[in-house]
C-alpha cells in the first residue's frame, strides 16, 4: 500500500506525480478553450437562407404576392467548397465565370404602371419586359468578356429550361455603358421578347431553394393558382465580392384576380367594394410553418398611401380594424412608414414560425367600405409604338405623358427640367436611320440639341451587331406631351435566319426609360434594427424609378415557304410518272399481253354473253375479243404519247426556267 501510494518510480520520474494531476487536467482544459475560441474565430460565417412574402391590395381590385428568397453564402478560397444551404450550381457558375452581379428575369405579361403604380420600389426593382431579361456584370478582361458570355448562357440555359442560349450569338446581346447600368464596359445585356414562360422555367427555379416547394412559404406556389395570373415575373440575382460572398435573390412577383364574394353591392357615390382574398382564395394553399433551416420567415401585408391617408382622415388609428377594413388574423407587428408625400405605406407583419400544420396561417382582408385609392405613378407614362405602313420603311415613336408627379413634389416652378434616360436595343435587320430623330414637346419641333444632352449610338452591322440607342434627355417641368421619332429601314433576311411563324412578325425588345433625379427608396423609421428582413432592405435602397415600355412586332418581307415544298412535290411527281410510264412501255413483252388479253377477254365475255342470251341477242366472241385487243391498243399508244408530250414539256420549261 505504502508503494502504491507513492507512485510508480517511473512516473515520478516523468512528473506525473499524483500531486501535479490538478494542475495538468487545469492547464488542458484551458488550452481547449483557447483552441475551440481561436477556431471559432477563424471559421468563416455560417450559410443563411430567408423567405418572406407580400400581399397587397391594387386598386383596380387586384392582388399582388411578392415572394422573396435570399441564399448567402460566405467567400471561400476553394472553388469546389461543400455547401448545406448555398445552391452549388450557383456557386460554381460565380466561380467559374467571375460573375460580379448576374439578373436573369422571366415574364409573362406587362407590368401596368398606371394602375398599379411606377414610383414604387416594386415596380422599379420587380418589373420587367415580357419574355427573358438577362445580364450580367464580369470580373474578366475585356476581351475575354464575349466568350465567357456565351458559355454563360449555354449554362443557363441547361439550367433553367430555357432558350436562353439564342443570346449567345453577336446579333442578340449589346454592351450598353451608362444608359442602362453604369460599367466599364463589362456588361452584357440580351433580351428575348418571344420566349414563353411555364412550369418548365418554375421547376428548376424552385430546387435552388433549400426546402424547394415542399415546406415553408414556396409551398405556397401552386402551379394553376399561379400561372392563371395577369402578371408573372420570376427573377434570380446574383451578387458576388471578396468580402460579402455570394448572395443570390429569387423574387416571384404574381398578380392575382381574386375570387368575388357573392352579395357586392354597388355604391353610387364611392364606387365598388373591393373583394375579399385570403391565402387560400389566392393560391388555394395555407402556410402551415416556415421552413427548417430559414432564419427568419415572415408574411407582410402591405396597404398603400391612398388607403392610409382616408384611414387617417377618418379619424381612426391604422391598425389591424377600422372601418374600411379588416384582417383575418392580428399581426404580431406593425410597421409605419415615413409620412411623406409619395412613399408612405403600412405593413403588417406575421412570423411563420408561430403556425404549424394544426394551426396554419391563412392571412386576408375583408372590407367593410367601399375604397377607391391610387398609386403613384412615375414622372412621365412611357408607350412606343410604330408608324408607316408596307414592308419596306417605318418609324418608331417613343410617347411621354406627364403625370405632373414634379408639382406634387416641388409645388409648382416654371422653370425646371426632368431628365430622363432611354436605352434601346434594336436588331440588326431594323436599319434605324439616328440622324433622323425628331422631337416635339406639346405639339411643336424641337431641335435635338434642346432636349439631347448626352447620346451613344452603336449601328448596328448586318449579320452582326444589334444597334444601341443610349440618351439623355431634359425635358421642361411645363411639358404634357413629347414625342421622340425614328425612321428605319427594313432589311432581308436568309431562308434559315426566319423563325418559326415569320408570318407573325419580328419582335423588338422593350425599351429601357429611367429618371435618374427620382428615387424610389421607403424609409421606415420605427423598424427594429434587430429585425433582418432583405424585403425591406431592398425598399429602403436607393433605386432609380424607371420603366419598360411595350414589345413592338415588326412585319418584315416573309418569303412564301410553302413554294419549296410544291415545287419539289410537283417535280418529283412527274419524274416518277416519265420514268415509271417510259420503263413499262420499254420492257413490256406485247405478244404476251396479246395472248394474256384474249384469254381474259374470252374469260370475261362469258357473263357478257349469257346476258345477251337472257335478253334474246346474238353476241360473236370473235367480236367482242378483236373489240377489247383495239381498246388495250389505244390505250397502249395514249399513254406513250402522254408521256413523250409530259417529258418534252418539262424539258422545255425547265431549261427556260
Amino acid at each position: 500500500m505504502a508503494a502504491h501510494s507513492r507512485g510508480h518510480p517511473a512516473m515520478r520520474e516523468r512528473g506525473f506525480s499524483p500531486a501535479g494531476r490538478p494542475i495538468l487536467f487545469v492547464s488542458l482544459h484551458f488550452l481547449f478553450l483557447f483552441t475551440a475560441a481561436a477556431a471559432s474565430a477563424a471559421a468563416p460565417e455560417e450559410e443563411k437562407f430567408t423567405e418572406e412574402l407580400l400581399l397587397r391590395p391594387l386598386p383596380d381590385r387586384k392582388a399582388l404576392a411578392h415572394f422573396h428568397f435570399r441564399s448567402s453564402a460566405p467567400p471561400a478560397a476553394s472553388v469546389g467548397r461543400h455547401h448545406h444551404l448555398f445552391p452549388k450550381a450557383i456557386s460554381q457558375l460565380v466561380k467559374k465565370y467571375h460573375i460580379s452581379e448576374l439578373e436573369l428575369s422571366f415574364t409573362q405579361g406587362r407590368w401596368n404602371y398606371e394602375q398599379w403604380g411606377g414610383f414604387e420600389p416594386m415596380s422599379t426593382n420587380n418589373a420587367k419586359p415580357p419574355g427573358v431579361e438577362l445580364w450580367a456584370v464580369f470580373d474578366l478582361p475585356l476581351s475575354e468578356i464575349d466568350a465567357t458570355w456565351k458559355n454563360l448562357t449555354h449554362t443557363l440555359s441547361g439550367l433553367f429550361c430555357a432558350s436562353i442560349n439564342f443570346l449567345e450569338s453577336s446579333t442578340a446581346f449589346s454592351s450598353p455603358r451608362w444608359g442602362f447600368k453604369l460599367n466599364e464596359g463589362n456588361l452584357r445585356y440580351g433580351a428575348l421578347p418571344r420566349e414563353a414562360v411555364c412550369t418548365e422555367n418554375l421547376t428548376p427555379w424552385l430546387k435552388l431553394l433549400p426546402c424547394r416547394d415542399k415546406s415553408g412559404i414556396a409551398a405556397l406556389l401552386y402551379r394553376p393558382s399561379i400561372y392563371k395570373g395577369y402578371y408573372h415575373s420570376q427573377k434570380l440575382k446574383l451578387r458576388s465580392s471578396q468580402s460579402l460572398g455570394i448572395i443570390l435573390d429569387q423574387t416571384l412577383t404574381v398578380v392575382l384576380q381574386p375570387n368575388s364574394v357573392s352579395g357586392e353591392q354597388l355604391h353610387s357615390n364611392h364606387g365598388q367594394l373591393q373583394p375579399n382574398w385570403s391565402m387560400r382564395h389566392l393560391f388555394n394553399r395555407k402556410l402551415s410553418g416556415k421552413c427548417l433551416v430559414s432564419k427568419s420567415s415572415r408574411v407582410f401585408i402591405e396597404v398603400d398611401k391612398g388607403i392610409v391617408d382616408k384611414v387617417n382622415k377618418s379619424g381612426s388609428d391604422l391598425s389591424w380594424s377600422n372601418e374600411f377594413f379588416v384582417l383575418s388574423n392580428s399581426p404580431d407587428k406593425l410597421i409605419k412608414g415615413q409620412n411623406h408625400l409619395i412613399q408612405s405605406s403600412s405593413l403588417y407583419v406575421y412570423d411563420a414560425s408561430n403556425y404549424s400544420d394544426e394551426k396554419p396561417l391563412d392571412v386576408g382582408i375583408t372590407w367593410k367600405l367601399p375604397l377607391i385609392w391610387t398609386c403613384t405613378p412615375s414622372p412621365f407614362h412611357a408607350s412606343r409604338f410604330l408608324m408607316g405602313s408596307g414592308n419596306e420603311r417605318g418609324s418608331i415613336a417613343l410617347s411621354f405623358m406627364s403625370t405632373n408627379l414634379h408639382k406634387q413634389i416641388s409645388g409648382n416652378p416654371t422653370d425646371c427640367s426632368i431628365k430622363a434616360v432611354i436605352f434601346q436595343v434594336v436588331p440588326w435587320y431594323v436599319k434605324v436611320y439616328y440622324h433622323s430623330l425628331e422631337i416635339f414637346i406639346d405639339g411643336s419641333r424641337k431641335t435635338v440639341s434642346e432636349v439631347v444632352d448626352k447620346i451613344h449610338v452603336i449601328p448596328s452591322e448586318d449579320k452582326l451587331l444589334p444597334g444601341t440607342l443610349e440618351m439623355l434627355l431634359r425635358f421642361p417641368c411645363s411639358m404634357q406631351s413629347g414625342t421622340l421619332t425614328l425612321d428605319f429601314d427594313k432589311g432581308f433576311l436568309h431562308i434559315d435566319e426566319y423563325p418559326p411563324d415569320a408570318n407573325q412578325g419580328f419582335d423588338i425588345p422593350s425599351a429601357l426609360v429611367s429618371f435618374p433625379e427620382f428615387s424610389s427608396a421607403r424609409s421606415y423609421p420605427e423598424i427594429d434594427p434587430v429585425l433582418e428582413s432583405p424585403l425591406l432592405e431592398n425598399f429602403q435602397e436607393n433605386s432609380v424609378v424607371k420603366s419598360y415600355t411595350e414589345v413592338l412586332l415588326v412585319p418584315l418581307t416573309t418569303p412564301d415557304f410553302s413554294m419549296p415544298y410544291n415545287v419539289i412535290t410537283f417535280t418529283c411527281t412527274v419524274l416518277a410518272l416519265y420514268f415509271g410510264s417510259l420503263l413499262n412501255a420499254l420492257r413490256r413483252r406485247i405478244g404476251e399481253e396479246e395472248r394474256e388479253l384474249k384469254k381474259t377477254a374470252t374469260r370475261r365475255g362469258l357473263i357478257p354473253q349469257l346476258l345477251a342470251k337472257l335478253r334474246g341477242q346474238k353476241v360473236d366472241p370473235t367480236e367482242s375479243g378483236s373489240s377489247s385487243e383495239s381498246s388495250g391498243s389505244k390505250k397502249l399508244l395514249f399513254k406513250v404519247v402522254f408521256v413523250a408530250v409530259a417529258a418534252v414539256l418539262f424539258h422545255y420549261f425547265s431549261n427556260n426556267s
